[in-house]
């Protein structure tokens, strides 16, 4: 069975994107770039909802993501994604599929099939929307060191509470911490 991983930046209040989907305040010094570069050597398949995915279409295949981030940049552009969207027909990104509708079916029957796992990046009402159906496996969460004064919470529509339990967790020099969760009944 195929794992399904979250892996989201927050503000300590718990914002993953500020007010106008920004997230330039995220701290991405080399201790972090060195984690998302080996993170893409695991080779899963990438998840996103339509605006992280429009927001990483116009940064990772750029000049200036590969001089700023050469190793990261390089395995998002090589890596199969998935975006869910009503409203893109064609995705510019290479090796890009979109998933027109009945994405919580469609990924719980990927989960039943061999093949490679998947994380999602970003895509916050996809995060709820999987968590609430139960086909998250392990969330990372990196927390960054700064409170927003507005923006959208990771699990924005959460409908049911989400019991987790801490599997492990990392200090970066930049002050960001990054903590790794499982649901509390699957914890090992």
């Amino acid at each position: 069975m195929r794992k399904l991983t979250v892996f989201n930046f927050i503000s300590l209040n718990g914002y993953y994107k500020g007010s106008d989907n920004d997230i330039s305040w995220h701290r991405h010094g080399a201790e972090e770039d060195a984690f998302s570069a080996d993170s893409l050597k695991a080779d899963n398949i990438l998840l996103f909802g339509r605006i992280t995915y429009e927001m990483m279409a116009f940064w990772w295949p750029s000049p200036m993501a590969a001089e700023a981030y050469p190793e990261v940049a390089k395995g998002m552009n090589s890596a199969e994604k998935i975006v869910f969207s009503t409203i893109i027909e064609k995705p510019k990104w290479n090796n890009t599929t979109v998933i027109h509708s009945d994405i919580v079916n469609r990924i719980r029957q990927m989960k039943q099939q061999p093949g490679k796992n998947m994380t999602i990046l970003g895509s916050g009402s996809i995060v709820s929307q999987f968590a609430e159906a139960g086909l998250i496996d392990e969330y990372l969460i990196m927390i960054d060191p700064i409170a927003l004064t507005g923006g959208t919470p990771i699990f924005n529509g959460l409908k049911s509470n989400l019991s987790l339990t801490l599997t492990d967790s990392k200090v970066f020099k930049s002050g960001v911490v990054l903590l790794s969760y499982k649901i509390a009944s699957n914890a090992t």
